[in-house]
């Protein structure tokens, strides 16, 4: 039996959880984790005051309830399995090295902001930020794989380094900002300034979308011959997607200068 968790008590300030974590929960008694250190605003309080605990010492984690307000969950998580049912709040798997989470609802903002490994899935839609560098930091996410069933916000991927980020629905502006390498995949498109000041890395539009101007037109219909490859490489991961087919390549951000690469599908 795993660690299950079911919150009681609705929080009334976001309520940073980072201990929700199987780094820090797998070696842990029943009564350990229910007295490990949550922050209700500037108040420090025990875990048990907002989730009612059941089972212990697993890496399997499942966390249920409304948790819009809990932060910080999965931080710099390096493996087992955390599985939450409800909506998610931000910096979920944020710093994450290894391990799995899924969500089954919506997250937050800066869903694996700066992560180096491991796969976060989510069934519904995402805030902004997603697998990005925090304000001030040069590098985001430098590995593993994010996937939003939905929609996201804005700054999608943001000075991502390396790793794979996959959009279902549509993204907002400025997707790819600053992109240094890594690929991020768009089921429906995105906003505008898709790629802005990019200097390396994919993106991958399957929805035509509006090109900015610093964006040179390399190829005109072209079938990119790795496509195959990350289409089986993400069924591996359960993501069914058709990404064969028609792309016009463009290359940029030119005014960095960069040499990132903008695909988009061409309608049939």
């Amino acid at each position: 039996m795993g660690i299950k968790l079911t919150l009681t008590r609705q929080p009334t300030v976001p309520l940073e959880a980072e201990v929700l974590c199987p780094d820090k929960l797998a070696a842990c008694s029943a009564d350990e984790i229910a007295q490990l250190t949550v922050y209700h605003g500037k108040r420090q309080l025990p875990l048990r005051e907002f989730f009612e605990i059941e089972g212990e010492k697993s890496g399997e984690i499942e966390i249920h309830g409304d948790l819009k307000k809990v932060r910080w969950i999965g931080r710099a998580m390096s493996r087992g399995h955390l599985k939450i049912e409800g909506d998610v709040g931000m910096h979920l798997g944020a710093y994450m090295t290894g391990g799995e989470i899924e969500v089954n609802g919506n997250a937050g903002d800066w869903i694996g902001a700066e992560m180096k490994g491991g796969v976060i899935r989510v069934a519904g839609d995402a805030g902004g930020q997603v697998g990005a560098a925090y304000r001030g930091s040069l590098a985001g996410m430098k590995g593993g794989l994010i996937h939003v069933a939905g929609s996201a916000g804005l700054e999608v991927g943001m000075r991502m380094r390396r790793g794979i980020i996959v959009i279902g629905g549509a993204a907002k502006d400025f997707t790819g900002l600053q992109m240094k390498g890594g690929t991020i995949v768009l089921g429906e498109g995105a906003e505008i300034r898709t790629g802005a000041w990019m200097n390396r890395g994919t993106i991958i539009s399957l929805r035509p979308i509006q090109v900015m101007p610093t964006f040179a037109l390399a190829t005109r219909q072209f079938s990119p011959p790795f496509m195959p490859l990350l289409t089986r490489s993400l069924a591996a991961h359960g993501i069914d997607l058709a990404l064969e087919g028609v792309y016009d390549f463009y290359s940029g951000d030119l005014s960095v200068p960069g040499r990132g690469e903008l695909l988009c599908s061409v309608e049939q």
